[in-house]
Formats: structure tokens, C-alpha cells, sequence
């Protein structure tokens, strides 16, 4: 017997296994859209270390396996082109409104204050410096 594989959050009770139909994954969508804003400001508080960027950034993806690559385990809070406009605005609340051109994705907080982007945490990674701030945030327990 073959089973197929049911694509992450795609599965809609009350319908066949791997198949969701356009009006409940518009509503997927719209749920998602309208929340994801408000829980940046969540992820940021509660985990050591958060990295938010566009879905499929490379960049993003970088910086995820640089952290990865010293032990740290970020959660990673990826912005779809449809939210952006919205996350950016939360981003700008969370850090402040001093700042003209940020965000530049990806954003990563670390200890739930503004770290920098990738130019930060690669600069930082080079001098030495990223895993002694890792270790105060608590995100890096050796």
C-alpha cells in the first residue's frame, strides 16, 4: 500500500490527504497574513535568538547555518512577499523609528535586542566576537 505524503500545513480537516481546496487555502492564507506581524514581536521575546528574512533568501539562509554552524538553534521567521509591508512596520516598533533604511532583511535579534543583519553577524563571527554574545543571550550553553 502506498500512502502520499501530506505537505505541511496543508491539510485541512475534512478533506482527502494532500489535497486542500482554494478556499480553505485562502483562508490559510488570510489567517496567516493577519497574525504573522503580531507574533514577530512574540518570537523575538521569547527565543534567544530570531532571525527574520524573506521566504527563500539566501542571505537568510546564511545566516541560519552560520548560527547552526556554532551550536545555536534560531528560530527563523520567514516573510512572505504578501506580508512584508506588515512585518516591516512591526520591525520598525520593535526596533524604533530612529532607524531610516531598516529593516534590510535578514534582521537578527539576539536576547531580544537588535543585533544587525548579515554584514553584522558575519563581522561580529570574524573577530571573534558572535559567540561571547551568544553566550550571554543564552542561546550557546559550552
Amino acid at each position: 500500500m502506498q500512502s502520499q505524503a501530506i505537505p505541511y500545513g496543508a491539510w485541512v480537516p475534512g478533506t482527502p490527504a494532500g489535497h486542500v481546496s482554494s478556499s480553505a487555502r485562502d483562508q490559510q492564507a488570510a489567517a496567516v497574513g493577519s497574525r504573522s506581524a503580531a507574533s514577530v514581536q512574540k518570537l523575538v521575546s521569547e527565543n534567544a535568538v530570531t532571525v527574520v528574512g524573506r521566504r527563500g533568501c539566501c542571505m537568510c539562509h546564511v545566516v541560519k547555518r552560520l548560527l547552526l554552524g556554532h551550536g545555536v538553534n534560531p528560530t527563523v521567521f520567514e516573510v512572505d512577499e504578501d506580508d512584508e509591508s506588515d512585518v516591516v512596520v512591526e520591525l520598525r516598533k520593535l526596533i524604533g523609528e530612529g532607524l531610516e533604511d531598516w529593516p534590510q532583511f535578514p534582521v537578527v535579534f539576539v536576547g531580544g535586542k537588535l543585533f544587525g543583519g548579515l554584514e553584522r553577524v558575519m563581522a561580529t563571527h570574524i573577530s571573534g566576537e558572535l559567540v561571547p554574545v551568544l553566550k550571554q543571550a543564552g542561546a550557546l550553553w559550552l
